[in-house]
């Protein structure tokens, strides 16, 4: 049971650090007035699946998916 608790924190752990790995390489989302008025929507946004920030992004959902998932599988074999 007690190696169980250290696998799963150890992984925990790589999640957490991957997750914070993953936001800090994010650009940032300000674009300024020019989001709000709709102006912003340009060849390049509407092919936003295939760039590195949305690999990024979707990275990030792992992570937190994964970081979720593991504090509470560690919650409960507490």
């Amino acid at each position: 049971m007690a190696v169980l608790n250290v696998i799963l924190s150890v992984i925990l752990i790589i999640a957490a650090l991957f997750m914070i790995v993953t936001v800090l390489l994010q650009s940032s989302n300000v674009k300024g007035l020019g989001a709000v008025a709709g102006q912003m929507d340009s060849y390049f946004s509407k092919n936003k699946a295939k760039t590195v920030e949305a690999k990024l992004a979707l990275g990030t959902k792992i992570a937190a998916g994964v970081f979720v998932a593991l504090s509470l599988v560690l919650l409960l074999v507490k």
